[in-house]
């Protein structure tokens, strides 16, 4: 059996841009050592949730690691516990951010959000937010990370089927009403309501915003909603996959996914260079398997912070910066097998934040049959032997290039839905 390494580049998928003369970000870069991994590999495209869906991180990063929909917490699980922070029993989270606002024909609209600037004053806004009781339930807000504005609404009692007030797409919608997704959530829909206006009523009185008028600086007048979710039972990463697994990344929500997951989780920082952060995860996978680890995702932020920033030259060049830093991955991996891929697209073409393109997918290693593809790309790796993959079919397809599948029709263990050879089993003793 062989370990494996998974190297994640967020937002990876890119749409063909007239720049690139019709190709990708992929395509049109220079990659000798990813079209290197390519040739002696197996690939494919991942479309994450399905053909033509644009997932966030986290439902991508949840269904690539094996888990399904009815086992996901919701995001602001992740960040709460990534900021060692765990949700009271029976309460539901919401990740609340400070925000500038400014009213258009009587509308509340969304047009900032705490900078490196306004820790002080977001500290002291966040701790001086409403606490209000309502209807049985309970609001309050827990700061994870003041120095940012953000933090999480607990509700005691609730429930996590309600909409964002955050717009998140900001000059598209306004400020938004939560409302209930189900029948249910309708108390809780209607308490975060009567919240968030009772934040704007405090926000608009406090002394520092006061004071940031005078100044004339843009007063962090409201609060938005997104992400609500509650902590639900899921197996441990080691139960469902036969993995020690270990998780490298920077942020704050991997760091809580990590642990939902009970995987190791390292802390690397996302260097300017994306070359340089890729090296330093390379040698933390390095010292991962030395202490046991059998599975390491290295997460890389990147490719998608290039695509975010509209500009296809500067994608390109961050995906040849990443392939220059692979220079040595064929050897000091050469016992591991190998995938490289992203949760998403992230295109360059203007109007899209993440899209539901196809995202390359190559797995090479030991045994692991190298097939037609010569280049990295969307289009080149779509005529691989993988074809079509969803985020389900990532772990499976992972478990059986490292020869650890789980042979279907026995069942070695009560982990519900498991894929991986198991790791722990109970004998029984005569």
């Amino acid at each position: 059996m062989r370990s494996l390494l998974v190297l994640l580049l967020d937002g990876l998928g890119d749409r063909g841009h007239r720049e690139h003369g019709g190709r990708t970000a992929n395509e049109a870069a220079d990659t000798p050592h990813l079209d290197a991994l390519t040739r002696r590999g197996s690939a494919g495209v991942l479309h994450p949730l399905g053909p033509g869906r644009a997932p966030s991180s986290e439902l991508a990063h949840w269904a690539m690691l094996g888990y399904r929909p009815a086992e996901f917490p919701g995001r602001a699980v992740f960040e709460a516990r990534g900021h060692a922070f765990e949700p009271p029993a029976g309460a539901v989270v919401a990740h609340a951010s400070l925000r500038n606002t400014e009213l258009r024909d009587g509308v509340l609209w969304a047009t900032g959000r705490a900078g490196p600037g306004d820790a002080a004053d977001a500290r002291s806004l966040l701790e001086d937010l409403p606490r209000i009781a309502t209807g049985g339930l309970g609001l309050a807000v827990r700061a994870l990370a003041p120095e940012q504005g953000e933090g999480v609404l607990v509700v005691t009692g609730g429930h996590a089927g309600v909409t964002d007030s955050d717009p998140f797409f900001r000059d598209r919608y306004p400020v938004l009403r939560p409302l209930p997704v189900v029948p249910e959530a309708a108390a809780t829909a209607h308490a975060a309501e009567l919240w968030s206006r009772a934040a704007l009523r405090a926000l608009a009185e406090h002394p520092v915003n006061a004071g940031r008028r005078r100044d004339g600086r843009s007063p962090l007048d409201a609060v938005t909603l997104k992400w609500w979710g509650r902590p639900r039972p899921a197996p441990a990463f080691r139960a469902r996959h036969g993995l020690e697994g270990v998780m490298i990344a920077e942020s704050a929500f991997l760091a809580g996914l990590a642990q939902t997951l009970g995987m190791g989780f390292v802390r690397a920082s996302e260097d300017a260079d994306a070359a340089t952060a890729l090296r330093q995860r390379l040698s933390l996978a390095r010292a991962a398997y030395d202490e046991g680890a059998t599975f390491v995702f290295c997460h890389l932020k990147a490719t998608d912070v290039a695509g975010h920033s509209k500009d296809p030259a500067r994608k390109r060049a961050t995906i040849e910066a990443i392939d220059a830093a692979l220079e040595a991955l064929g050897t000091r991996f050469a016992d591991e097998v190998v995938c490289v891929t992203g949760d998403h697209a992230t295109p360059t073409s203007p109007e899209v934040i993440h899209s539901g393109d196809p995202v390359p997918f190559v797995i090479a290693g030991p045994g692991v049959r190298a097939d037609a593809v010569t280049s990295f790309g969307e289009l080149a790796c779509a005529q691989g032997i993988l074809g079509h993959l969803t985020g389900a079919d990532v772990m499976p397809v992972l478990l059986n290039a490292a020869d650890r599948p789980l042979f279907l029709g026995a069942r070695p263990t009560p982990t519900p839905f498991p894929a991986g050879a198991p790791i722990d089993i109970e004998p029984l003793l005569p």
